[in-house]
């Protein structure tokens, strides 16, 4: 899922730059009054304090005494999605050149910050773009001095210098994570054929080569001023602080940056498959894999966790249904898993599968609609059935208390909920959406959204011999 689940496994995400899908596998004061939440101990909840600063950016106080830390966590409501054809690739790249300096610390920005301990870094997801600083305490004003002199004053100091350095840079990312590593450029193959040209999610997160080659300044400055302004931002400040003295820090860094013109990232824009797509690649890869992908129900939309808690009763652990068939039974796989990844715009439910030796992705193919179609035939009354996902939702209520264990997930949560839905009070919510799935409810979406007839089929191989490829040109 994309919801919590994923952010407790920061920070790659299979077809962006940051955030992983949960694998189910099996192998062998201010503008308005602040807003202070308090929740029934019962439930599950994050505390924090919302308020809004006259130039629009939200600010998200949480207190958490149990450690001398402090994270600093901004989410700018940008992903790759809401990029236009021909500038792909530049949320990534402003991932890179927020890092280089600011007109008023003009110089890298780790210097400061590694020699005291913090955890720095920057992400960026179709959906969105975010930055964060784990610090002692008692160096708090620092990280928000910085990030709010990104925010703010980053332009002055950019060069064309940098600007040149940081392109290079990304493209040299790209043929390192998707073009030289084995697999690498599934996701690619993946989401070009589940979405259409023209759909946010058809071009990867970082881009295209030659839209970021050809990037000048003035498109790059054009980005930063249109989605970088405050009143397109989200700040949460989590863990051991004063909330007089951060209110009073946040202020003073960031209230006279200027509020910028009002946008509205992409939040809907649904695609279908009419078909069956099959498609066969060979790569610079050992072993025989496919991926079958369907379109799903978007993040927090109903029936987005229905596919989560499938993703368990598929392929977590020996006793689960492809697990058992594949790699016990037949053993024609080395390996099954399968995930629900949920993004803002569409989910996404996936299934791979690896090969043994002496069988084809054919024949996992094959065998995996096999089970789906013995599956759909269960009762949604059968007690086994029922008995399985009660234990499924068991996990992922386990999970959801895990992910508020640190404040940098605390902090990251509270984030995801205010950015995409307006709400940082969200997480029982969220818990609530798991709790509430049921046999009927599970087997509906199955039958729904698993149409073998409305899928992408991706069989990846290995590169034929030199010698064997130089013979099939030569015919």
């Amino acid at each position: 899922m994309f919801s919590l689940l994923s952010l407790l496994y920061l920070h790659q995400d299979a077809y962006g730059e940051d955030e992983v899908p949960e694998v189910t596998e099996s192998t062998e004061e201010s503008k308005e009054e602040s807003k202070e939440e308090t929740k029934d101990p019962s439930t599950l909840n994050i505390p924090f304090e919302k308020y809004e600063l006259e130039n629009g950016l939200d600010v998200i106080l949480s207190e958490d005494h149990s450690i001398p830390f402090v994270q600093v966590n901004i989410w700018y409501d940008v992903g790759s999605k809401d990029e236009v054809e021909g500038r792909t690739g530049f949320a990534h790249l402003f991932e890179h050149l927020m890092f280089q300096g600011s007109e008023h610390y003009d110089k890298d920005y780790f210097a400061p910050l590694q020699p005291i301990g913090a955890v720095v870094n920057g992400t960026t997801s179709f959906d969105r773009t975010n930055y964060f600083e784990g610090v002692p305490s008692e160096q708090l004003p620092l990280a928000l001095w910085l990030e709010s002199d990104r925010m703010g004053w980053l332009l002055p100091a950019l060069t064309d210098d940098k600007l040149k350095n940081q392109q290079d840079v990304v493209r040299n990312e790209r043929r390192q994570r998707y073009e030289v590593r084995p697999y690498g450029e599934v996701w690619v193959w993946l989401f070009e054929n589940l979405y259409p040209a023209g759909h946010p999610y058809h071009i990867p997160t970082i881009g295209k080569h030659e839209d970021i080659e050809n990037a000048t300044m003035t498109d790059v400055q054009d980005f930063f001023k249109k989605w970088y302004p405050p009143n397109n931002a989200s700040l949460v400040v989590c863990g051991d602080f004063d909330p007089a003295v951060a209110k009073d820090l946040i202020q003073k860094y960031f209230g006279e940056i200027p509020r910028g013109e009002d946008v509205s990232s992409v939040t809907d824009k649904p695609a279908t498959l009419t078909e069956e797509k099959v498609v066969r690649k060979t790569d610079n890869v050992s072993e025989n894999k496919v991926w079958i992908a369907w379109l799903t129900p978007k993040t927090y939309a109903p029936g987005d966790a229905e596919f989560d808690i499938l993703s368990n009763l598929m392929t977590e652990g020996k006793d689960s249904i492809l697990y058992k068939k594949l790699v016990d039974e037949l053993q024609i796989a080395k390996d099954v898993g399968s995930f629900q990844y949920s993004a803002r715009l569409q989910g996404q439910f996936i299934i791979t599968a690896t090969a043994t030796s002496g069988h084809t992705t054919d024949e996992l193919v094959k065998e995996i609609d096999a089970a789906i179609v013995e599956f759909k035939a269960i009762s949604s009354e059968d007690e086994d059935l029922k008995a399985k996902i009660e234990i499924s939702k068991l996990n992922w209520e386990s999970n959801f208390y895990n992910g508020i264990s640190t404040i940098s997930s605390k902090a990251n949560i509270l984030n995801t909920y205010n950015t995409f839905l307006d709400n940082p009070d969200y997480i029982q919510q969220d818990l609530q959406r798991f709790l509430d799935v049921t046999s009927e409810s599970l087997m509906q979406n199955v039958n729904t959204y698993l149409d073998p007839s409305k899928r992408v089929v991706l069989h990846v191989s290995p590169e034929p011999p030199k010698e064997e490829s130089e013979t099939e040109s030569a015919e």
